[in-house]
């Protein structure tokens, strides 16, 4: 999977909830999106682009909830 692709992905689903006004509830919606609708290989290369290069491109709202949701994406 081309990973600038996933991150527009990622940042388009951002995006979205990032307009709710519970953060944290936006932040675990956003992970059991991600969860419920992308495969495994492509969590798998979400969750290794922000371990290994600190998700740079990925807004702050997805940056977050990866990092307090990782496990619910393995």
């Amino acid at each position: 999977m081309n990973l600038e692709h996933l991150v527009k992905m990622a940042n388009q689903i951002g995006a979205f909830f990032d307009t709710m006004p519970d953060r944290p509830q936006a932040m675990t919606d956003l992970i059991a999106h991600l969860k419920r609708s992308w495969e495994p290989r492509m969590r798998r290369e979400l969750l290794a682009y922000v371990d290994q290069q600190g998700g740079a491109e990925l807004m702050p709202i997805v940056q977050e909830a990866i990092r307090l949701h990782a496990a619910a994406l393995k």
